[in-house]
C-alpha cells in the first residue's frame, strides 16, 4: 500500500493507514478536482486559452500517428527544424481530457524557440491502460520516423502531467527520447485500483506491475520530477519516492517542488518562455548533452 499514509508528515492525518480508509477516503486521496477549490474555473480558463492558441496555429493539427479517433498529434514546430521538441502528454486519469485542451501550454516553449508536440490517445474504458501505453509508444515511434517531415527533428524531451506523467516516466527509455519531465504524476498504480478511478480502468495485476514506474527498473536518462507544493500528499509522495529510487540507481535528474502551485496551476510554468517548467525542460536538455 502507498507509503504516503505511513511516513509522510503532510497528509491531514498521517496516523491513518490505507487499510483503515473507507472507499470515499481512498478516493479523496487522488481527487484533484475536489482538492482545488477553483479547479473548474482553472480548467475553463485553460480550455479557452488553448482554443485560442490552437486556432492561431492551425498548420500542424490533427496529424494521425495511428488509426484511432484520438491517436493524432497537434504539432507546434519551431522555425528551426533542429530545435529541441517537448512532447507533452495530457492527463485526466487516463479517462478524460484531450490534447486540444492543453494547447496553451505550448506557448512558452514556442517563444523560447522550441517545438512542441501533443499526442492524443484513446481513453479508458475504450482502451486499457496497457493499450494507452502502447499508443504513446506508437506516437513516439511515429515522431522519431516522421517528425522531420513536419519540421521537428531535434532532441525530444518527453513531458506529461498527472496521468500523462506516468506515461512519460514509463517511456523514458524509448530510443527517440533524450530526457523526461514528469509533472504531478502517480507512479504506483496499486492504490488506484482501490478507488473510484478503477471503475473505467479495470487495472489488472500485470498492469500494476508492468506500468507502475515505481515498480520498474529505472532508465539511465535524465528525468525531472515536478510537483506543486499544494498537491495532494499522495502525488507528492509518489514523486519523492520515484526520485529516491532513481537517485539510488545513480541516474540523473532533479526533484522540483513548485512553490504555491496546485495540481492545475503548476502548468502555468509552461505559459512563458521564462516559466519554471520551460526552464526545467531546458535544464534537462543541457544536462543530457
Amino acid at each position: 500500500m502507498p507509503a504516503f499514509v505511513l511516513d509522510d508528515p503532510t497528509p491531514p492525518d498521517p496516523r491513518r493507514r490505507w487499510a483503515g480508509l473507507d472507499p470515499a477516503a481512498r478516493g479523496a486521496c487522488y481527487d484533484n478536482n475536489a482538492a482545488v477549490a477553483d479547479a473548474a474555473a482553472q480548467v475553463a480558463a485553460r480550455n479557452a486559452a488553448s482554443a485560442t492558441y490552437r486556432a492561431a496555429h492551425p498548420a500542424g493539427l490533427d496529424i494521425a500517428y495511428a488509426a484511432g479517433a484520438r491517436t493524432a498529434f497537434d504539432l507546434y514546430p519551431a522555425a528551426d527544424a533542429r530545435a529541441p521538441c517537448l512532447v507533452f502528454i495530457h492527463g485526466g486519469y487516463w479517462q478524460r481530457n484531450a490534447r486540444a485542451d492543453f494547447a496553451c501550454f505550448a506557448e512558452g516553449l514556442n517563444r523560447a524557440g522550441w517545438s512542441v508536440a501533443m499526442p492524443g490517445y484513446t481513453l479508458a474504458p475504450e482502451a486499457s491502460l496497457a493499450g494507452i501505453s502502447a499508443e504513446i509508444g506508437a506516437a513516439l515511434d511515429w515522431l522519431g520516423g516522421h517528425g522531420t517531415a513536419h519540421g521537428i527533428g531535434g532532441p525530444i524531451v518527453l513531458a506529461g502531467w498527472s496521468a500523462g506523467a506516468q506515461l512519460a516516466a514509463l517511456h523514458l527509455g524509448h530510443p527517440a527520447v533524450t530526457a523526461a519531465l514528469a509533472i504531478s504524476g502517480v507512479y504506483d498504480l496499486a492504490p488506484i485500483r482501490e478507488t473510484y478511478l478503477n471503475e473505467k480502468l479495470g487495472l489488472t495485476d500485470a498492469e500494476i506491475e508492468t506500468l507502475s514506474p515505481l515498480r520498474l527498473p529505472v532508465a539511465a536518462k535524465p528525468m525531472t520530477l515536478a510537483y506543486g507544493s499544494r498537491e495532494l500528499p499522495a502525488l507528492v509522495h509518489d514523486a519523492r519516492n520515484l526520485h529516491a529510487l532513481r537517485s539510488a540507481a545513480h541516474t540523473p535528474g532533479a526533484l522540483l517542488p513548485v512553490p504555491g502551485a496546485d495540481h492545475f496551476s503548476i502548468l502555468d510554468g509552461f505559459r512563458r518562455p521564462d516559466g519554471i517548467l520551460v526552464r526545467a525542460a531546458q535544464d534537462l536538455l543541457g544536462g543530457a548533452r
